[in-house]
């Protein structure tokens, strides 16, 4: 994995090996923020790889501090994955394998993995 990473505001990301990682700082229970958001991130700072055609894995992960926001976890998926549509994958149709989970950590924050599926 390379260890640059390329941030813009709030979100950065970094990619090698068929990984894409994506870090969003804060959270909020408002779901719908992350996809402008990430989108932004995208169309302005990335330089990566372009969108390819296959399967995909994609985990994503909320980690909070103290007590859990309120926030449907479902609704941080599609908007994480409408986000992502175009730049890690052309459809979010082609996500496989989908995990979603809430998780205390260290600070609060929104972590995408993508993975390519032989």
């Amino acid at each position: 994995m390379s260890e640059v990473w390329i941030q813009h505001g709030k979100v950065r990301a970094r990619e090698a090996d068929g990984l894409l990682e994506v870090s969003v700082d804060g959270l909020t229970t408002q779901a719908k923020y992350y996809k402008p958001l990430i989108y932004e991130f995208f169309r302005k700072a990335w330089r990566g790889s372009r969108p390819s055609w296959g399967e995909f894995s994609v985990e994503i992960g909320m980690e909070y501090v103290g007590e859990p926001p309120w926030l449907d976890l479902d609704n941080l998926a599609k908007a994480i994955l409408d986000a992502i549509k175009g730049y890690a994958f052309h459809d979010d149709a082609q996500v496989a394998r989908l995990l979603v989970e809430r998780r205390p950590g260290e600070r609060e924050r929104i972590t995408v993995t993508v993975r390519r599926l032989s």
